[in-house]
């Protein structure tokens, strides 16, 4: 037998009754009775109660110690009482009268508790992250996303990928967020950069020869944190694949997603083939590229409503003749809604920073006759009504919520508008997912601020169309074979086809800005393998923080990662980002600037 235990925590059942054991785990929680001590022991499996009576020598001593002391306990298996079964736990018909027990592992006084999930600073709760980690939500969800890991390297091996290792010191590449340098000793004044994402090395491995390629990747980017993204670094599942179109990448993908979602949660899944979704169209209807399709709400443009004699809302047609537009929002029968609900929507649009959100009913008078009920509504003619329920599909009972702001404003406006209509209504199906494709992504996009075209996305995607015969005269216009899965209005991953074609990518590239000799510099491995029989190919890669965060039904990453930064990307635990000592820094070739100076 194990010196330290005989059985885990979550092991013994009314079986093992008058069975003698040894458990070992951590003083979960005590409950003193005066003469019968109760101590919850708990291990990484479970929880099992220990009693102690008054006339135990180990009473006093086992009074005393403090909650999260280590011990060993052996015991006898008692059966309880039927009025005192715990069925919220597996050992809840069984408890252990203490004959004796050891100290294994001494405690300091807990910075916070251990025994509930009670919301905690997170500062100390990232400062304390192997005392955190021991409650029971966050344990669980580490414990979720070790299992996830597995089951997605089982399925990913069933779908004929072979996983493989690429670098993590590499070189620096433009692809979209700052790069973590890392200095060479042996090569002074030069850099590598660990890998915001494996994406030439995945496709070298197409190129390679290997036909179907996946890997758990630790990837890193120097980022802002937010709710769904990690600063510093976060894994994927990346994928690649040779000889495909996208709509073979499309079916690995849901293939998996459907069988890991089913696997681990009990909610329903909304469309088992995920509709797909052109971007122009998902920012029309959404006012995003990662529409959360458990909302029913949908956006309209009624801009030429305002254009109209019979409209007399001055303000809104004032600013759609300076170039705004103007998007609504129609709620199916609320017009009996108080007041209050429309004014709260109202003020909280005003508390974004927006100019508030407009709003009236449809109804009818005694007469028939069509009328806007609400501060706005006596603003539009009964024609002019008519008008703007065809074009949105509204009825008598209905609403209308609308904004009129310039285009490059109103679309997050409008997509948080829709999600925060929608969780007053509540009409947002929680135990469901809602996973969809966002496809036919522009390649390009105009930098207001200069002018400039840059990428808008991937720079290896491979543009629609005929590649030996593309207009190339209008680049703004030019689509990709590029495409995002979404789910829950999580963006889970972008994926491509690949620029397989060395002689179309300089000509893309060109389009960015990018001389020739600039592309073969900073994409000198990947280039010249293109130039040696590269296969069509493409992959995607979804996020694994996002995917086990939406089945732990967590709204925040940092609750299914075990060791996190918080927001300024420090390691509150480990103390890092540290100095480094001036010994090392000579060795590297390196000298601190003096920022005061």
């Amino acid at each position: 037998m194990n010196k330290y235990r005989s059985h885990n925590c979550n092991e013994l059942n009314k079986k093992h009754v008058d069975s003698l054991v040894l458990l070992s785990g951590w003083v979960h929680k005590k409950r003193d009775h005066g003469n019968l001590l109760f101590i919850d022991l708990r291990d990484n499996f479970g929880i099992t109660q220990c009693i102690v009576d008054k006339e135990n020598k180990n009473f006093s001593k086992l009074e005393r110690i403090p909650l999260e002391t280590v011990v060993k306990i052996d015991g006898k298996v008692l059966k309880r009482s039927s009025d005192t079964i715990n069925n919220d736990i597996s050992t809840g018909e069984i408890e252990i009268k203490v004959n004796s027990f050891e100290i294994l592992g001494n405690t300091k006084e807990l910075p916070l508790p251990v025994f509930s999930d009670q919301e905690y600073s997170e500062e100390i709760r990232l400062k304390y992250r192997f005392l955190d980690l021991r409650r029971k939500k966050i344990h669980n969800n580490i414990i979720l996303r070790s299992k996830v890991i597995s089951f997605i390297r089982k399925q990913m091996e069933k779908l004929g990928f072979y996983e493989f290792q690429t670098p993590i010191l590499t070189s620096s590449s433009p692809e979209g967020a700052r790069d973590f340098l890392v200095p060479s000793r042996l090569n002074p004044g030069q850099f590598y950069a660990l890998p915001q994402a494996p994406q030439q090395f995945k496709q070298l491995i197409m190129v390679s020869g290997f036909d179907r390629y996946f890997q758990i990747a630790p990837c890193f980017r120097d980022e802002d944190a937010r709710a769904d993204r990690s600063p510093g670094e976060f894994y994927q599942l990346d994928i690649e694949m040779s000889f495909v179109e996208q709509e073979d990448v499309f079916e690995v993908v849901e293939k998996l997603m459907i069988s890991v979602f089913k696997n681990f949660s009990e909610k329903k899944i909304l469309f088992e083939q995920f509709p797909r979704i052109p971007f122009k169209e998902s920012m029309s209807k959404y006012g995003t590229d990662k529409p959360d399709l458990r909302n029913p709400l949908l956006i309209y443009d009624i801009s030429e409503i305002f254009e109209r004699d019979d409209v007399k809302f001055e303000i809104f047609k004032k600013l759609f003749r300076s170039g705004s537009l103007i998007k609504a929002i129609v709620t199916k029968q609320t017009s009996t809604k108080p007041r209050s609900f429309f004014d709260n929507i109202d003020k909280w649009a005003k508390e974004q920073g927006w100019n508030g959100l407009a709003y009236f009913s449809f109804e009818k008078d005694t007469n028939g006759k069509l009328n806007g009920k609400g501060p706005i509504g006596k603003f539009f003619s009964e024609d002019s009504l008519k008008e703007i329920i065809k074009i949105t599909a509204a009825e008598i009972g209905d609403s209308i919520f609308m904004s009129c702001n310039k285009e490059e404003e109103i679309f997050e406006i409008m997509s948080q508008s829709r999600s925060k209509i929608a969780e007053e209504l509540e009409i947002i199906d929680k135990n469901s997912f809602a996973f969809c494709w966002i496809t036919d992504f522009p390649i390009f996009e105009l930098d207001r601020e200069t002018s400039k075209i840059n990428f808008s996305h991937n720079p290896f995607s491979m543009p629609q169309g005929d590649p030996n015969n593309l207009d190339l005269s209008k680049p703004l216009e030019l689509k990709a074979y590029q495409y995002d899965i979404v789910c829950n209005g999580v963006e889970l991953s972008s994926g491509a086809i690949r620029n397989h074609i060395p002689e179309l990518m300089y000509k893309l590239f060109s389009l960015a800005g990018y001389e020739k000799n600039d592309v073969d510099n900073k994409f000198s491995g990947m280039i010249n393998a293109l130039s040696y029989g590269a296969p069509p190919h493409g992959g995607i890669a979804p996020g694994i923080d996002r995917i086990v965060m939406l089945l732990a039904n967590e709204k925040n990453i940092r609750e299914v990662t075990m060791f996190p930064m918080n927001q300024n990307a420090q390691d509150l635990m480990m103390n890092a980002p540290s100095n480094i000592d001036d010994k090392l820094l000579n060795e590297l070739g390196l000298k601190l600037l003096d920022k005061k100076k």
